[in-house]
C-alpha cells in the first residue's frame, strides 16, 4: 500500500510542477527538487531497513566487514550521484550532471582499490 501512495505522491506534484512551469519557471524548478528530495528520504528510510538483515547475512558468510562496507558505500555513492545528476539536469545543466557523474565514478574507483588488490592477490596465490 506504501509503494501506491509514493506514486500518487509523485504524480500530483508532477502535475503540480507542469502546471506551475507555465507560470513561474523558478518556483516549479524548487518544486521539483523538494518532490524528489521527499521522494528519496522515503526510499532511503525503506533501504536502510535491508541493511541490518544483509549486515547479518555478511556476518554469518564470513564476509570481511572492510569489503561489505565498501561495497555499501559504493551503491551508496552510486545513488547519490544520479540523483544528483537527475536533479542538475532538470534544472537544464546537463553539464554539470557530466561532471558530477564523472566525479562519482572516481570515488568509486578510489573505494574499490581495497576489493581490487584483494582481488588480484587472490588471483596471484591461486596460480602456481
Amino acid at each position: 500500500m506504501a509503494i501506491a501512495q509514493i506514486i500518487l505522491f509523485a504524480v500530483v506534484g508532477a502535475m503540480l510542477i507542469m502546471v506551475i512551469r507555465e507560470l513561474a519557471p523558478q518556483i516549479a524548478f524548487l518544486l521539483t527538487l523538494v518532490v524528489a528530495i521527499a521522494l528519496f528520504a522515503i526510499a532511503m528510510q525503506r533501504v536502510t531497513g535491508i541493511l541490518i538483515p544483509i549486515e547479518r547475512l555478511a556476518g554469518e558468510a564470513d564476509v570481511n566487514s572492510l569489503f561489505f562496507a565498501t561495497v555499501i558505500k559504493i551503491i551508496g555513492i552510486a545513488y547519490l550521484v544520479e540523483f544528483g545528476a537527475q536533479i542538475a539536469r532538470d534544472a537544464g545543466v546537463g553539464s554539470i550532471a557530466a561532471k558530477l557523474e564523472l566525479t562519482g565514478k572516481l570515488f568509486i574507483l578510489v573505494l574499490a582499490i581495497p576489493i581490487i588488490t584483494a582481488v588480484v592477490d587472490a588471483i596471484a596465490h591461486l596460480l602456481p
